[in-house]
């Protein structure tokens, strides 16, 4: 099987270099301030999570000037860091200013963290509804002719009237719905119904009436 070319970005690769040092910059110096066990190794954890929550507030879009502030002085932070451990300051004796520094970190990058990880920005939609004014305009009233219920009565002109009713039953059909109701009168002892009529015949309902006026 041929392998799959692998791609290496050389930003990404520099910028994995710069935290590695940057992450043991930040370790030596919480040690070299009485921080020693997994609390030296939990100190550059934070200044690096901090950055990566400021960065996603920029990303977002959403209350910039919380996201630079925090960003700067989590930037600050690996910076002193870099810059404490470069020769400049004697890590054997790490002078007291620096210990309460070191010391009050987690309470600051636990505030910080907060305040970008469960910030409430307002909604686009929201904003925009409010900003919207209520619309005061009404349409025109209906006119009477409009207003009446379309539910109104039509009434059919006379030559439609008269085609609504059935046409004339022809006398075939009539002997055998006269058959059958006898049959059903020998039977059951009682005159035929129109529905019971209409189902042996298999006609329409208001031609079953008519054959049983007829039947009578």
């Amino acid at each position: 099987m041929r392998a799959l070319p692998v791609r290496v970005d050389a930003v990404l690769v520099q910028a994995l270099i710069a935290a590695a040092l940057s992450f043991a910059h930040l370790h030596d110096l919480a040690l070299a301030a009485g921080q020693d066990g997994w609390k030296a190794w939990a100190y550059p954890v934070s200044v690096d999570l901090l950055l990566v929550a400021a960065w996603r507030r920029l990303r977002s879009g959403e209350a910039k000037a919380a996201g630079w502030c925090w960003f700067l002085v989590a930037l600050i932070a690996s910076l002193g860091a870099n810059i404490a451990t470069a020769g400049l300051l004697d890590l054997d004796d790490v002078p007291a200013w620096l210990r309460i520094l070191v010391a009050g970190w987690p309470a600051v990058a636990f505030l910080g963290g907060t305040l970008l990880a469960h910030g409430a920005p307002k909604p686009n939609g929201a904003r925009a509804t409010a900003s919207e004014p209520p619309s005061t305009i009404t349409g025109p009233e209906p006119t009477p002719a409009e207003a009446a219920p379309l539910s109104a009565t039509v009434e059919l002109p006379p030559a439609e009237a008269e085609s609504a009713l059935p046409s004339p039953v022809p006398p075939a059909l009539v002997a055998l719905a006269r058959k059958v109701a006898d049959d059903h009168r020998a039977r059951t002892g009682t005159p035929i119904d129109t529905s019971t009529l209409r189902a042996r015949l298999g006609v329409p309902m208001p031609l079953a009436e008519v054959i049983a006026t007829q039947l009578t």
